[in-house]
């Protein structure tokens, strides 16, 4: 009896705590079913839109074009190994969207300028994904040195006239390494007198690609066995062609203002030297990058020009920053492309 009435008192406190804390025992608890009933439906909710996120995401595979032609010439759409290596490029290029997507917004506003000076030479209009596979149509420079959307070496560009030094670097000119690239595919062609081949050695060089004819006694770039990127190469031409041909055919879908439309500028002459590029840029109502961004190919703050040679430069109109989406579609894009014609020298 003794020991009952020792433990009563205890008992007694515990009850005693129990009941003060009960309500804050009972809120946690519903909190914590509630909690876990809310995880539940969340994961069944999870589960619902996976389920009909699986169902309505597809990846198919693309349908290959019976017939095809790179420049007028016949791809041979009838070899196994064509059809395939096709079929490769095409499913790189479509389902690497973000990056085929930015090719088809950059070409809306380069190729009219590409597709002119193409004309003008007289190079098959496909070259301008030549252009595209190059460079992305960016102002990209390779590990080996390769600059510019056509990709040169600093020798071979000055071969073809471009001026390359520490002060003006013509291969990041898109009119004037245009120019150049074409002089250079129609040297080729006389060399080998087939544009797919043009394609081909303008990746492998032309004497890389003259050791393999000698070496495969072919004179077929589908009967070639080549390096892996120029075996690539111009299938990736073709895949390209295929969509921006027809980009909704291959699941690109955008409205008219998506793309990037081509800026109008007008040409300014300089037959002297420019001691700031900041401030001539300042002349002109706009600051130094926007003056780098038209014309790249200035690579110092300073144009010393010693010889007086005249250089082009070209200035976009004022507001043009905040005014090129808000413009016609092509408003007043002159017969070359971009660029209308020069209005102004400085000196």
């Amino acid at each position: 009896m003794h020991t009952k009435m020792k433990y009563i008192p205890a008992c007694q406190q515990i009850i005693s705590r129990v009941k003060r804390y009960l309500p804050v025992m009972l809120f946690i608890l519903v909190v914590a079913l509630g909690l876990n009933s809310f995880i539940s439906n969340k994961n069944g909710l999870n589960d619902a839109f996976q389920d009909l996120f699986n169902k309505n995401y597809s990846i198919f595979a693309l349908t290959l074009p019976g017939e095809l032609e790179f420049a007028g010439e016949e791809v041979p759409m009838k070899f196994f190994d064509v059809r395939e290596n096709l079929d490769r490029e095409l499913l790189v290029n479509t389902y690497w969207q973000s990056q085929t997507l930015l090719f088809i917004k950059r070409a809306n506003r380069y190729f009219p300028l590409i597709e002119d000076i193409l004309r003008k030479h007289e190079i098959p209009d496909d070259f301008k994904y030549l252009a595209l596979a190059e460079s992305g149509l960016t102002q990209v420079v390779s590990p080996t040195g390769a600059t510019g959307f056509w990709q040169f070496l600093a020798g071979t560009a000055r071969d073809y006239g471009l001026e390359v030094n520490k002060e003006v670097d013509e291969r990041y000119n898109i009119e004037k390494s245009t120019e150049a690239a074409c002089k250079y595919l129609a040297e080729s062609y006389s060399k080998y007198g087939n544009w797919t081949m043009v394609a081909a050695s303008y990746n492998n060089g032309r004497r890389g690609m003259d050791k393999q004819l000698t070496r495969q006694r072919e004179d077929d770039y589908y009967d070639l066995l080549l390096n892996e990127e120029t075996s690539r190469y111009v299938f990736r031409l073709l895949a390209l062609k295929l969509i921006l041909s027809d980009p909704q055919e291959y699941g690109f879908h955008f409205r008219a203002d998506d793309l990037y439309p081509p800026i109008l500028t007008r040409k300014v002459k300089v037959d002297s030297s420019i001691t700031s590029m900041v401030e001539f840029a300042s002349h002109f109502n706009m600051n130094y990058r926007m003056l780098k961004y038209f014309n790249p190919w200035l690579r110092e703050t300073q144009l010393t020009n010693k010889e007086g040679k005249v250089y082009v430069i070209s200035i976009p109109f004022d507001d043009f920053r905040s005014d090129v989406y808000n413009r016609e579609p092509l408003l007043q894009i002159s017969p070359n492309g971009i660029e209308m014609e020069e209005v102004r020298s400085v000196r």
